[in-house]
């Protein structure tokens, strides 16, 4: 051996000695969340063939399927999505400033400069894929196999296997997520009490329409969660928008002109089909097949947060984003839909009105005994979301996305493609000239499908847009 190979040796053993130090004295102090610690060489084996080419991408992919498998409302999945990809983004931000020397936009909450002396294989891919896995395992431990399969499809090791960066970003990054959400309100279990008033939000269980998932008021979906904290927003009523809250009384609002517009709008635009009572149907194929591919509200589909995130996806992709691009555009995104689904649960339940859906208008209100919403179950049940009308929360998430989209673009005009999960859709696929555009069509869908007034729609447009400029331009910002 030669005095140089000699001295390279000795120094890739001190190396070595010292980080498996302060691996041992880390993992002593409990900051490691792996449970079994193995070999760190297995954490550093050749990355399998990817199908999903970013990491970012990649697990917001195994978000949207867990959310499939899991179900629930669209407000807690978007509070997942936030809590990973604001994690995420942290993560990756400590891997800039560690490798790369330099971020170029704030953190979310801290990115620390973590101790190493070389950078180790695949090490961004190993910082982000970890703090994600971790973040979701955390939310969805009923969703372990699927995680650990996941993981293992990735990086082709158990995710029990020991990493040295465990214990130097990753723990410590997905530790911070979990204490600013910790006691935020979302475990919330409080039961709803209808006003039971005409005007009155009530489930919409008729003879002909029988929703087990909604025959009494106490079945109403997440209605404290406008109580949640915000993760930008400094509460969920801080865009609050008036209407129809101005009213004041559901005595007030029945009365008035602008009220009996709204349901004769949705009474035509929105039914199933005609009635004795409503005879023509005022809506083209075309609109159909629009409300249709906008729905995904049943269990088993990614939820309207979904939707967008893979839309997100769609873009960054056309416009070849790097991993921190990713990053960073994931959170804002999943930040604003975070807080739109927080302030439109505010909107629905915590106002003066908690409006009752167009179908309650129609029936209880005497204008159509045999109205239906075009809405159904995948097994021909006409339904309506179990919770009040005003605002829409498609529209809301929808204009939050755009919002925020054209912002970090800096131009509202870029054309792109987006899917659908919803089974029923005609159409898969639909493309698009501007991300206000598909907001506006995901808005309007709700009045097509029978299941919103437009007033709910374009007050749902309204209060996302407020909540994407206002996250755009108080986190993540530009350095």
């Amino acid at each position: 051996m030669t005095t140089n190979t000699r001295t390279s040796h000795i120094n890739r053993t001190a190396r070595w000695r010292r980080a498996l130090a302060v691996a041992v004295v880390l993992t002593a102090a409990g900051t490691a969340l792996t449970a079994v610690p193995q070999p760190a060489r297995a954490a550093q084996t050749a990355l399998p063939p990817q199908t999903i080419a970013d990491p970012v991408h990649y697990w917001n992919d195994v978000l949207m399927e867990v959310v499939r498998r899991e179900g629930g409302g669209p407000g807690p999945m978007s509070r997942s999505a936030a809590m990973l990809n604001a994690a995420v983004y942290d993560a990756e931000s400590s891997y800039q400033l560690k490798w790369k020397g330099k971020i170029t936009s704030e953190p979310y909450i801290r990115a620390a400069k973590y101790t190493g002396w070389v950078e180790g294989p695949d090490e961004e891919e190993r910082v982000v894929g970890r703090t994600a896995y971790n973040i979701l395992l955390g939310l969805y431990p009923g969703q372990t196999n699927y995680l650990d399969a996941r993981f293992r499809q990735r990086f082709g090791t158990e995710p029990t296997g020991f990493d040295l960066l465990d214990t130097t970003v990753v723990g410590p990054m997905v530790k911070q997520m979990r204490d600013a959400r910790d006691g935020d309100g979302s475990d919330n279990d409080q039961v709803y009490v209808a006003d039971n008033k005409p005007g009155a939000w009530r489930p919409t269980s008729y003879p002909d329409m029988v929703d087990p998932s909604c025959t009494q008021a106490s079945q109403a979906v997440t209605p404290f969660w406008g109580q949640v904290k915000p993760f930008a927003l400094t509460s969920g009523s801080q865009f609050r928008p008036p209407t129809p809250g101005l009213y004041g009384t559901y005595e007030k609002l029945l009365a008035s002109d602008a009220y009996k517009q709204q349901v004769a709008a949705v009474r035509t635009a929105g039914a199933d089909k005609p009635t004795a009572a409503t005879p023509e149907v005022n809506r083209t194929p075309e609109q159909e097949a629009v409300a249709w591919f906008w729905a995904n509200d049943e269990d088993g589909t990614y939820k309207p947060p979904g939707q967008l995130l893979q839309a997100t996806r769609e873009v960054a992709t056309q416009r070849r984003l790097t991993t921190y691009e990713n990053a960073r555009l994931f959170a804002l995104v999943s930040i604003a839909m975070a807080d739109a689904g927080i302030a439109v649960r505010d909107v629905k339940y915590l106002t003066p009105i908690d409006l009752w859906r167009p179908v309650s208008a129609i029936r209880d209100g005497g204008l159509d005994p045999e109205w239906k919403p075009l809405l159904k179950t995948r097994a021909g049940v006409n339904v309506s979301p179990c919770f009040p009308a005003w605002a829409s929360g498609h529209a809301t998430f929808g204009a939050s996305w755009a919002g925020v989209m054209k912002r970090y673009f800096g131009s509202d005009d870029i054309a792109f493609t987006m899917t659908t999960d919803e089974p029923q859709s005609p159409v898969k696929s639909r493309s698009f000239t501007s991300f206000g555009q598909a907001a506006r069509e995901d808005a309007q869908s709700r009045v097509w499908l029978g299941v919103h007034f437009p007033w709910d729609a374009e007050d749902g447009l309204v209060l996302g847009d407020k909540i994407a400029n206002h996250v755009y331009t108080t986190k993540l910002r530009k350095l």
